[in-house]
């Protein structure tokens, strides 16, 4: 008789903002960077991917992912890197012990479900893949630790590899043609540094011009800055960085943080045709963050962009008020303040007054919602599944 069971796993996983950044790739279809990178996983409560794996031999033949309620194309070569090589695994298993299930023969079912912007500059596809390959590795029972599955879900999107681990991830761009040796590691768990505070300026929840995949390929093509920021730059900032986790020192961690978001939009600059990706929205956010440490006397927040306009702005709890504070006093009618966080930030008037009226009036009107947030944790199982016992996506 056919196994009826429907068998189900799921996982939260975690956004991550680098603070030294991947752009560029050595070997687009394995995903391998021409330079190494570094980022903050940020707490789940406020940026997640929840996803269910469920696998059964009762469902349709074709493997099906659902993402926010809407069916996604599983067909590509990235998503189906992650199901060949978990699915080999899980065979290994079987081949070793005949009375486990033939689970990586039955078609999968993924229902995911992000709680922020999806393709908004916001690490949608590094949370969504390490949720995805965390909630297949559960599935399957396999005995894989965070770096070994970080070999795999840097195949789906190359920063989901660093989202498979809590606090502060490096990312090793490897050296070696199959890209064995390019995997996550843990730099420092949140516990060691719990103080980090980043509070997200979302400029906009539109999908961005140009895809992060076409920039980088465009890029490595035809910028001039970019070979001297993988070969001199980046490996230098990596060791400083990983120094200034391990120290626990704010200000060397803000420079590193804001120089190396600099160099990563140069390039991007620098690129023929250049590639725009911050707008006069996030010039505004740079400026407003200069005014503040400069109020300070010394650097006290730090500004860091991805491939898209959305500032995030790095601080320690004990600078909330006049960092956070600031925000809160121009922005307070932007959602985002009203949660638990939002409501313990006090209102900084006077930093807030520091800005100049251009950047104030672009903020202000730019800003479609703010983010609080902070360091956290890894990948985390849990029972409250998107698929129920009869295989059916379970609706909200």
């Amino acid at each position: 008789m056919t196994d009826q069971k429907i068998y189900r796993a799921s996982t939260t996983a975690p956004v991550n903002i680098a603070v030294i950044k991947y752009w560029g790739k050595r070997d687009a279809k394995l995903n391998l960077p021409t330079n190494s990178s570094l980022s903050v996983t940020l707490a789940q409560n406020d940026l997640r991917t929840h996803t269910t794996a469920s696998c059964s031999a009762k469902y349709p033949a074709e493997d099906v992912l659902v993402l926010n309620g809407a069916p996604q194309d599983v067909t590509g070569a990235r998503t189906q890197a992650c199901f060949r090589e978990l699915r080999a695994l899980r065979k290994d298993l079987e081949s070793k012990d005949s009375s486990l299930p033939p689970l990586s023969s039955y078609p999968l079912k993924i229902v995911s479900e992000n709680n922020f912007p999806t393709a908004a500059g916001l690490a949608s596809s590094a949370a969504g893949f390490a949720a995805l390959v965390r909630a297949i590795a559960n599935l399957y029972e396999l005995p894989s630790n965070p770096t070994d599955l970080s070999r795999i879900a840097r195949q789906g999107s190359g920063s989901a590899c660093r989202s498979l681990f809590g606090g502060y991830a490096a990312w090793e761009m490897g050296t070696k043609d199959d890209g064995s040796d390019s995997v996550a590691y843990e730099v420092a768990p949140a516990s060691h540094w719990p103080e980090m505070r980043a509070c997200i300026l979302v400029v906009s929840a539109e999908k961005k011009g140009v895809s992060s995949t076409t920039g980088m390929q465009t890029t490595v093509a035809t910028s001039t800055l970019f070979a001297e920021r993988a070969r001199d730059t980046v490996p230098k900032r990596m060791k400083e960085m990983t120094e200034a986790i391990q120290k626990k020192d704010f200000e060397a961690f803000a420079r590193l943080t804001m120089k190396d978001s600099n160099s990563f939009h140069a390039t991007c600059l620098d690129t023929e045709p250049p590639i725009f990706y911050l707008n006069d929205v996030s010039r505004a956010a740079i400026t407003a963050v200069n005014a503040i440490n400069q109020a300070a006397g010394k650097i006290i927040a730090a500004y860091t962009f991805d491939a898209g306009p959305n500032a995030v702005v790095y601080y320690l709890q004990k600078d909330e008020k006049e960092v956070a504070g600031a925000f809160k006093a121009l922005l307070e009618s932007k959602d985002g303040w009203a949660g638990e966080r939002g409501a313990a930030v006090e209102v900084n008037s006077t930093g807030a007054a520091n800005f100049d009226e251009k950047s104030a009036g672009a903020l202000q009107n730019g800003i479609s919602r703010v983010i609080l947030t902070g360091v956290g944790e890894g990948p985390i199982k849990i029972d409250e599944h998107l698929i129920d016992e009869n295989g059916e996506p379970v609706h909200k």
